[in-house]
Formats: structure tokens, sequence, C-alpha cells
């Protein structure tokens, strides 16, 4: 991981205001490496500038917590959620991430004309099904 930390991608309020363990286990360790090495280390050089994590990797307390889908990439570490900072940037991400990057899943999250809040992103080897959603 050349531009990201494993603390980024557990990091939590929901899971420090209600006591909850975020530590992933090593199969989510290993999805987490391959997903920043596969698609974030590479968007982030692309990009020249740091890019924030918004969620990563979720235990399964923490994802019920916080509303997460039942079966969510989240849970096996192969999905982010990021921003740039503001959407017209999250917009170049996503269509960078959409034109040039192998994923899994690709969603612009709470899109507007201006472009999304963040955009999730998901990796798993061995199933690229580059699925694209605008919500």
């Amino acid at each position: 991981m050349k531009h990201f930390t494993i603390d980024e991608f557990t990091r939590s309020a929901t899971a420090r205001a209600l006591g909850i363990d975020n530590t992933p286990p090593d199969g989510a360790l290993v999805a987490l490496e391959l997903l920043v090495a596969r698609v974030l280390d590479p968007l982030r050089e692309w990009w020249g500038r740091p890019l924030r994590i918004t969620s990563g990797y979720r235990s399964g307390p923490l994802n019920r917590a916080v509303g997460g889908v039942a079966e969510s990439q989240h849970l096996r570490g192969e999905a982010a959620d990021l921003t740039a900072g503001s959407r017209a940037a999250n917009a170049l991400l996503f269509r960078h991430v959409a034109d040039e990057l192998p994923f899994d899943q690709l969603i612009a999250e709470q899109a507007d004309a201006e472009g999304p809040a963040w955009i999730h992103v998901s990796y798993r080897a061995g199933r690229l099904r580059r699925q694209v959603l605008v919500c």
C-alpha cells in the first residue's frame, strides 16, 4: 500500500462511539490490499492529490449499525467509499475509474448535476462485473 494505510479503512466514529471492534480478519486484509493495489493506489497516482476514505472495511456489527446492506462488500474488505473533497472532483474520479481501472462495482453515491457526494468502488479477485450505478 503506497498511498493508504489499513487504519484509513478501519477508522469509524460509529465503531468508536458504540464500542464495536472493527478489526479485519486476515481474508479481509488480503482483499483490502488487492483493492488498494489494483484500484486505489493507481487512482491516487493519477489524481496526484490525497483521497479520503470515508468507509472501508466494516465488521458485521458495524455494518448493521450504519445500515449497510447485508451482503456488503465492505464486510469482506472488497470495497471503499471515497471522496476527493467536492462533487466535481468526485465526478472526475468516477469517470477515471469507469474508463481506466479494473473494478467489480462502481457507484456514484447521492449524485446530482455537479457529481456524486462520494464514490463507492469495489474489487473482487475473480469477479469483475464492471457494474456501474448512479444513486
